[in-house]
């Protein structure tokens, strides 16, 4: 083979590989923006969106769903407990959040839906597994609660507020994000409860304080604890 020949044969490989492999990259790139969310998930949360947010909650835990969760919250009454999630709370660290058997902390709480715990000067909180494909919605209200457990003590007047909390964001994200309500999801089915005792009462706690005050869970809590000095 002449060297004429040589030359225009390692040009023809060289083209090729140009062409295929700036194709290749492009495929490779564009499948991985255009990854399908689940279909619970707000049509804003795309995949780039999700990922342009990661960085932002990601101190919090892995689970992408909750990650879109706290990010509802923005522009919510959830906003205080969306801050204190990301460390504005009596730890002054970020709430690690993930979902657990809650029967391994207690067999009392197997069917919790969540739980607030603190350990050491590390605050968590616990969801129910049975949860994990709620609607990131529901969830945010759920964590909105749980977010205003933030040491040891408890009482009737704390959870009196966290579940007024939790309804009138579950009340504004169902306006947000009607997609949200999932009327089949248990944790939806929660949330629509709650809602219902927020509208009664005239966007008040009148009869989730009863509810409160009724729930065989919190028979022995004291009326106030720290910061929850009014029932």
């Amino acid at each position: 083979m002449d060297l004429k020949k040589y030359k225009k044969i390692l040009f023809i490989l060289a083209l090729v590989l140009f062409v295929q492999l700036p194709s290749f990259s492009f495929s490779t790139r564009k499948e991985n923006d255009l990854m399908e969310m689940p279909e619970n998930f707000p049509e804003k949360y795309t995949s780039q969106y999700v990922k342009q947010i990661t960085p932002i909650y990601k101190s919090t835990g892995k689970d992408q769903v909750i990650y879109v969760a706290l990010d509802m919250l923005k522009g919510t009454n959830g906003e205080f407990s969306r801050n204190a999630i990301l460390g504005n709370n009596l730890s002054g660290r970020p709430v690690k959040i993930e979902f657990k058997d809650l029967g391994t902390i207690n067999p009392d709480y197997a069917n919790f839906d969540a739980l607030g715990w603190k350990k050491n000067k590390q605050l968590f909180i616990y969801i129910n597994p049975r949860h994990k494909d709620a609607p990131p919605g529901a969830l945010a209200a759920l964590l909105s609660h749980e977010a205003l457990h933030q040491d040891e003590y408890n009482s009737l007047a704390e959870e009196t507020y966290a579940w007024t909390m939790e309804a009138s964001v579950w009340y504004e994200i169902r306006r947000l994000y009607p997609e949200s309500n999932d009327e089949l999801h248990p944790l939806v089915v929660r949330e629509n409860t709650l809602r219902k005792l927020f509208l009664r009462g005239n966007y008040s706690n009148k009869y989730i304080k009863k509810t409160v005050m009724s729930n065989e869970g919190y028979k022995n809590l004291p009326a106030t604890s720290p910061g929850f000095e009014e029932l």
